[in-house]
């Protein structure tokens, strides 16, 4: 949903500041509904902030 909100703006969708108030949103609410954020980092080999270099183009 993310991806296409700033496709649809060409860019400018979520700006940097923007981006960087819902990460903390996305991991607490991850946490809250039973992912073990840390562990899922863990076993993928990367940073908390990692887990969604997959699927992110913001």
């Amino acid at each position: 949903m993310l991806n296409q909100i700033n496709e649809d703006h060409d860019g400018a969708g979520c700006e940097t500041e923007e981006r960087e108030e819902l990460c903390p949103y996305i991991d607490q609410t991850s946490t809250e509904h039973g992912n073990d954020v840390p562990a899922l980092a863990a076993r993928r080999g990367v940073s908390r902030t990692g887990i969604t270099d997959d699927w992110r183009d913001w």
